[in-house]
């Protein structure tokens, strides 16, 4: 069995770094531009080609190129009876199985970036008919990268993409948001950067070995009038919390609304 990505982006990368390091897979990452390609075949020692080799049943090829770019992607495709796993955004089974031929035998992925670091987060919806086998091939191969969760439903990948999807990014933004006020009083930039970033490993670290539910472990550390108390306070005032489902929201719509696009163009 042989993995194809088609397309070497960063999500192709940090999936391929994940299978180089925990799993046994022959690897082949087809991508048009020549310089990609190289550096793709220095980093991970796999194969690459400009264009997709021919299929076998026994293969898995990875839709890994921009959801508005897919379309073209698959032109000429032959999927001779591969797997395929699709990780583009809002494309549904149906869409791709227009776009390749009418193949079912599809998976789809909502996978995010920690998956390079051995850390992902990964939803995964088989669609109908797809073999068992088939299924617990996909599931390795994202389980390389970190956890793999199944969804009963195609419409929970928006979910999906509102947590795990996209939700490094606002970890980021939290992150970022902490440096920021460090450095507001009176830490130089790379101090901040290393006591925001220590600060949220201690957390997640605690919250894993504990097991406890977040909020008690936030109220185990807040006690009542005293400085933490004050800080939680002031965020409850400046309504935190529901301007991140606020978000959460937001990007599900968006999700759904971009499906809806694609849709509406096959």
């Amino acid at each position: 069995m042989t993995v194809y990505f088609l397309g070497g982006g960063n999500m192709t990368a940090a999936i391929v770094a994940g299978l180089v390091n925990h799993a046994d897979a022959d690897v082949h990452i087809v991508n048009r531009g020549a310089e990609k390609r190289e550096r793709l075949a220095q980093q991970f020692g796999v194969a690459v080609s400009e264009k997709l080799p021919a299929l076998g049943r026994q293969d898995v090829l990875v839709l890994s190129v921009k959801p508005q770019d897919m379309q073209a992607a698959c032109e000429g495709v032959a999927t001779n009876g591969a797997l395929v796993m699709s990780v583009a955004a809002g494309l549904t089974v149906d869409t791709l199985s227009r776009y390749l031929g009418g193949t079912r035998r599809i998976v789809r992925v909502m996978p995010n970036i920690a998956s390079r670091v051995g850390l992902g987060v990964s939803g995964l919806f088989a669609a109908e008919g797809v073999a068992e086998t088939d299924k617990r091939v996909a599931e390795d191969i994202m389980a390389a990268t970190g956890e793999a969760v199944w969804l009963e439903h195609e419409a929970q990948i928006h979910a999906m993409t509102g947590i795990s999807g996209s939700g490094l990014a606002y970890v980021f933004y939290l992150l970022d948001a902490l440096k920021e006020a460090a450095q507001a009083q009176g830490f130089d930039a790379e101090t901040a950067h290393e006591l925001s970033l220590a600060t949220f490993k201690g957390a997640v670290a605690l919250a894993e070995e504990t097991g406890r539910d977040f909020a008690v472990l936030q109220q185990n550390v807040t006690s009542k009038g005293g400085t933490t108390h004050e800080a939680i306070e002031t965020f409850k005032q400046h309504g935190v919390a529901a301007a991140i489902a606020a978000g959460v929201e937001a990007c599900v719509a968006r999700s759904q609304e971009i499906a809806r696009q694609f849709e509406e163009q096959s």
